[in-house]
């Protein structure tokens, strides 16, 4: 025991002496900041469309949200901006180790609640911080057992068939499911949904690009590239609708939480790439991936902006004169409002937003 805790302090301090922290921690934290605004941008155009459509999209997109949705400067901006997270994060993974460009993405939840603060007027509550430090506390001890036990390994045939039938099962479980109880499933289910899709879709990336490293790009690389579009684009389908039943930083929460667990899952379930730890690996994994996700459900649950939308409890929004201040912590408060003094109207808002 005392040998493996010894192993993993050394493999800490190399991952910090590595000079190329120097660009991939400025790289990870500009994509953070990027998918904060893009979320909180789409999340806007999302909305927008609604109104001016006149229905709701919390049961899904239709054909006419969806092309709305291309005319709308705010979501457009948003969509380019999440293209730009993406570009940092895939950049900052190439010179940087996964152990601190990982942890680094959980941060997009902190900026992109305390936006969502200024901008709603929904200060967080002392229930709602504490989901939002479990989902990134859990997500961080998660993501840094992987990369200090987790060992890549060659990715057979047998074990793409499998992630790919495997994907397959999901695609449609979750279709089924979206198709029989549309009407009744909620962000929490749709913010789920899309972590899932996408930790499908980092797991397929990866095998691809090394497949096209070592030139093996056959038939069955060419049905993961078919899968990781298809992953990809349900899995925006359903951020988009998730947008439209719940607000930015619930969305961010249950990606930034739900992806990596299961593309995780995937590399120690499927292609093994732990299967040298020890057993108190797994039941690390068991705690703080369970702290992680029992996060999302608690920010899903008590989320003031969800509670007042659903006057669950009376929270009135915290620009308007007479707000009730006793709710709230102090600290979130004096954070709000510092927020508000050095971006007192963030630029969210759609040019013709009077219509």
């Amino acid at each position: 025991m005392a040998d493996e805790l010894q192993d993993v302090g050394d493999q800490l301090v190399g991952a910090f002496q590595n000079p190329a922290l120097l660009v991939g921690i400025p790289l990870a934290l500009l994509g953070a900041v990027f998918m904060s605004f893009g979320a909180q941008y789409q999340h806007r155009g999302v909305t927008k469309v609604e109104k001016l459509t006149g229905s709701a999209g919390t049961g899904g997109l239709n054909f006419q949200h969806l092309l709305k949705l291309l005319s709308r400067p705010s979501w457009v901006v948003g969509t380019l901006m999440l293209g730009l997270a993406i570009a940092c994060q895939l950049s900052a993974l190439a010179v940087a180790p996964l152990i601190v460009v990982q942890p680094l993405g959980a941060i997009a939840l902190v900026i992109t609640t305390l936006l969502n603060a200024q901008i709603s007027g929904h200060r967080p509550t002392k229930r709602s911080l504490i989901a939002i430090g479990a989902c990134v506390g859990g997500i961080f001890v998660f993501v840094t057992i992987a990369a200090l036990f987790a060992t890549e390994k060659p990715v057979t045939n047998q074990q793409l068939i499998t992630i790919l039938v495997l994907f397959g099962v999901v695609t449609l479980a979750l279709g089924a499911l979206w198709l029989w109880r549309r009407q009744k499933l909620g962000a929490l289910f749709y913010i789920s949904a899309a972590g899932v899709m996408y930790g499908f879709v980092a797991t397929l990336a990866k095998v691809i690009i090394e497949r096209i490293k070592t030139g093996d790009f056959e038939w069955l690389t060419l049905t993961c590239l078919v899968a990781l579009v298809l992953g990809a684009v349900i899995g925006a389908y359903f951020v988009q609708t998730a947008y439209s039943s719940g607000p930015p930083d619930l969305v961010i929460a249950g990606l930034t939480v739900i992806d990596p667990i299961v593309a995780i899952i995937i590399g120690l379930a499927i292609l093994g790439e732990a299967s040298g730890a020890p057993v108190w690996v797994y039941l690390a994994f068991a705690v703080v991936g369970g702290i992680a996700v029992w996060g999302v459900f608690q920010l899903a649950r008590y989320h003031p902006q969800i509670l007042s939308d659903s006057q669950e409890l009376p929270i009135r929004r915290g620009s308007e004169p007479g707000a009730d201040s006793t709710q709230p912590m102090t600290g979130s408060i004096r954070v709000t409002e510092a927020v508000a003094k050095v971006w007192p109207d963030p630029p969210v808002k759609d040019k013709d937003d009077r219509r």
